[in-house]
């Protein structure tokens, strides 16, 4: 529920559909998004209680601090790539396409996909596949990419997709490419490293009572954030005081995450994988 005058965080601005609800919401109220993607600038909303800032989100105490926007009432992150992102063959990040291999959700950041697949010795790589994709042959995978760029450089999403296709079980092909590119991505963005100093300084800057959304769409995010809001930190381990009582300093509000019904999931595909939990900060 949005109070009308509150202040709220919309983490993963993307096209601004969530934050153009939140607003339709708000009245005498702020929101503050992030994106560090810059074409989310073209998105912004033109309203003087809107504030964009085109940023990674794990800086969001340092900018909040800066507007005098904490604490804050809620935040929403919805996690990952956004449609316009994925639907935009030069980015790199869908298997559906032919493009450049790039996968940086900020173009200005120095290092591609096509930097990390040509330059990352066989062991890095073996470990990206390994625990970004949770592919079992990733040893496999690596080395076949590494004898592949031998001969010339992987530039394209499809010279990857021929070349890891390879490596797939019969009949998972899709499933298969798809950990591929959801772990050179996560390298890529560091998005592991963001999700979890996002999720700390959030507590940091939500008040008391104040609730937190996180929507995430594979399990290696879904895991930090359901052991954030079981003991606030990302390693799930429950700290005590000296009578026995957990010290989280936020509780999850739903014990299972939220998922797709059918009627959304006709309307909207991609929620297929979607899980959405919430956590509120305590009271005390």
């Amino acid at each position: 529920m949005i109070t009308k005058g509150g202040k709220y965080i919309d983490a993963t601005f993307g096209g601004g559909g969530h934050s153009q609800e939140i607003m339709n919401q708000l009245e005498g109220g702020k929101l503050f998004a992030f994106d560090r993607d810059p074409d989310a600038v073209d998105n912004a909303i033109n309203d003087k209680r809107f504030t964009l800032f085109n940023a990674d989100y794990r800086y969001i105490k340092n900018y909040l601090r800066l507007h005098n926007a904490i604490p804050c009432d809620g935040i929403l992150a919805d996690l990952g790539i956004s449609s316009h992102q994925i639907d935009d063959p030069g980015r790199g990040f869908s298997t559906r396409y032919d493009g450049e291999l790039d996968m940086r959700m900020d173009h200005r950041a120095e290092v591609s996909a096509a930097d990390i697949i040509n330059n990352y010795p066989a062991s890095e790589l073996t470990s990206l596949f390994r625990t970004y994709g949770e592919i079992k042959n990733s040893y496999r995978l690596a080395e076949t990419i590494v004898h592949a760029r031998a001969g010339k450089s992987i530039k394209t999403t499809t010279d990857l997709k021929t070349i890891a296709v390879s490596c797939a079980p019969r009949g998972q092909e899709n499933k298969y490419l798809a950990r591929v590119f959801q772990a050179i991505r996560i390298e890529v963005n560091k998005e592991l490293e963001s999700l979890e100093l996002f999720l700390q300084k959030s507590l940091e800057v939500l008040k008391p009572g104040g609730r937190m959304v996180v929507i995430s769409y594979h399990s290696l995010e879904d895991r930090l954030v359901k052991n954030f809001f079981k003991s606030g930190n990302t390693q799930g381990i429950q700290e005590q005081d000296f009578y026995g009582n957990v010290t989280a300093g936020i509780h999850a509000v739903n014990r299972k995450p939220l998922v797709a019904g059918k009627e959304e999931l006709d309307r909207n595909p991609r929620s297929r994988s979607a899980k959405l939990r919430i956590g509120e900060k305590d009271q005390t």
